[in-house]
């Protein structure tokens, strides 16, 4: 029976192949919630529960960690993510609690590759990243390459740490590499990829690279990372731990693990010598659309006020004829409107189809072959600095951080 358990106890319960112990998270519709040795969370009857030992006391304070003064020094910025999460016993689920100190206390190897700073910015899931978050994450890395490190890694979670990476990207100009690393599964779990995606980042922080980059699994295998410039990169999977990949160019490099041998191509941008510079205004007032057949002019509509509107079209960059008129109406109102594709691959050109000579009549700026997502970041830092539509649409034009291809190559 579960009556006077805690959670964080560990129980006995009879499962295949006879008694297993496990870890009481909670009851719920007269099922006991327990953790498995493996991670996983499983539902039994409470009554096939028994106690087998008290959850352990609240640790004691934990002391400094020590770190070697002669490695180089790197900064770790956490914003959460699950790379640094606890399991919540309350609701069996993982949390973002971590600090950027508990890292090094749980993952010791990394005092083996450099000293760090650590700063702590937020403790969130990145669904709950803002673009005000954004801000004060630039700022941040922007004071600690005024600080003299060598690099610096900030922890994220995964499913929007691309759009965090490519906002970061486009306010600092950095000469040392700014690392994105994140985790697919939770520490708590045996295939957990958090300390080797930790590693193979704080490698690539100390390399030579000059940019803004995430760095994660290469493989399903614990044998290499791929380095992935911030601009060009999407997560394209739900769960597996190679879920990025980079998008219209090769990877970066890789980070050969257990080695942490760096691998870099020749169009990774390398260190410079050029203070950091920090442009961190953006314009929250945008959008990101995706067309789909039907799309009402309606939903369109909607982003009257917006300052800036991303639209994802179809192929080369299309949208209903039905849609024009109020796009056209949307830009003659001072919204500026973006268009990418929902193709992963090649570029935008309204200048084939009747309907894409509609959409630059009415003043539609083409997106080139940017990822929307990131034509979207682009937009919002791109407004505050622009005088009037055409100044947006040069700036939007330009290649200014890799996001843009000079043409488009076979098969990428």
């Amino acid at each position: 029976m579960t009556a006077g358990l805690r959670s964080g106890d560990r129980v006995r319960w009879r499962g295949p192949g006879g008694d297993r112990e496990a870890t009481y998270i909670t009851d719920r519709d007269g099922m006991a919630v327990l953790k498995l040795d493996s991670g996983y969370n499983l539902g039994v009857p409470a009554g096939e529960c028994t106690f087998a030992a008290r959850a352990p006391a609240a640790a004691p304070p934990c002391a400094a960690v020590t770190q070697d003064p002669s490695l180089p020094e790197l900064s770790i910025i956490s914003t959460g993510g699950t790379i640094a999460s606890r399991i919540d016993y309350r609701t069996g689920a993982v949390t973002s609690q971590f600090s950027a100190e508990d890292i090094l206390r749980a993952i010791p190897q990394l005092r083996t590759v450099a000293r760090y700073r650590t700063s702590q910015i937020a403790s969130i899931l990145s669904e709950n990243m803002t673009p005000s978050l954004w801000q004060d994450l630039a700022r941040a890395v922007h004071r600690e390459i005024g600080k003299g490190v060598q690099g610096i890694i900030v922890t994220h979670g995964t499913d929007t740490m691309a759009f965090s990476a490519a906002a970061v990207s486009f306010m600092v100009e950095t000469p040392i590499p700014i690392i994105f690393a994140g985790a697919q599964r939770s520490a708590d779990r045996p295939s957990s990829d958090n300390a080797m995606n930790a590693l193979c980042s704080a490698a690539a922080a100390v390399s030579p690279l000059g940019e803004v980059a995430i760095v994660m699994h290469g493989t399903t295998s614990d044998d290499r990372c791929i380095i992935h410039r911030a601009t060009r990169v999407r997560k394209m999977h739900t769960s597996r731990r190679d879920a990025f990949q980079s998008l219209g160019i090769p990877p970066l490099g890789t980070v050969e693990y257990p080695s942490l041998q760096v691998d870099l191509t020749g169009d990774a941008v390398r260190r410079g010598t050029a203070p950091s510079t920090l442009r961190d205004a953006l314009e929250e007032r945008c959008g990101l659309l995706s067309f789909h057949p039907g799309l009402s002019p309606d939903v369109i509509r909607a982003f009257t006020g917006y300052r800036g509107l991303v639209l994802a079209g179809t192929g080369l960059g299309h949208v209903s004829t039905g849609c024009v008129a109020a796009l056209k109406a949307l830009i003659e109102g001072g919204t500026e409107v973006v268009m990418t594709s929902q193709c992963l691959h090649g570029r935008v050109c309204d200048r084939v189809y009747d309907t894409g000579r509609d959409l630059l009549a009415a003043g539609v700026i083409e997106g080139e072959d940017m990822l929307p997502e990131v034509a979207l970041v682009k937009l919002m830092w791109v407004l505050p600095q622009a005088r009037d539509h055409d100044a947006v649409a040069a700036l939007m034009g330009k290649n200014l951080r890799g996001e843009i291809r000079g043409r488009s190559l076979h098969g990428l």
